[in-house]
């Protein structure tokens, strides 16, 4: 399985996740699986996303959109993202 892996920091979390939820039928017209939103524990406005992609091509045009960028921009995060293209290669029982 082909991954995305973003990075963020954030203004603010939740401002952030109502637009996160909100561009999610975007996330899935471009091949977006779904995935996991991961918040820092010592740092809540750092955000960790691990979204499963139907190709990484696909992945790696979505993260490339220009809008992408402007609907993080409105949503508050600071700066690029940190970005890794990932493919699934073990999958441990514990």
């Amino acid at each position: 399985m082909p991954y995305v892996l973003f990075q963020i920091s954030v203004e603010d979390y939740d401002k952030w996740k109502a637009a996160f939820d909100e561009y999610g039928p975007v996330r899935k017209g471009a091949g977006s699986k779904g995935g996991l939103v991961l918040r820092n524990a010592d740092d809540p406005t750092h955000v960790t996303i691990l979204l499963e992609w139907d190709s990484l091509d696909n992945g790696r045009n979505f993260t490339a959109s220009a809008g992408l960028r402007e609907t993080m921009k409105q949503a508050g995060v600071i700066g690029p993202p940190n970005l890794y293209f990932l493919n699934e290669v073990d999958k441990p029982s514990v």
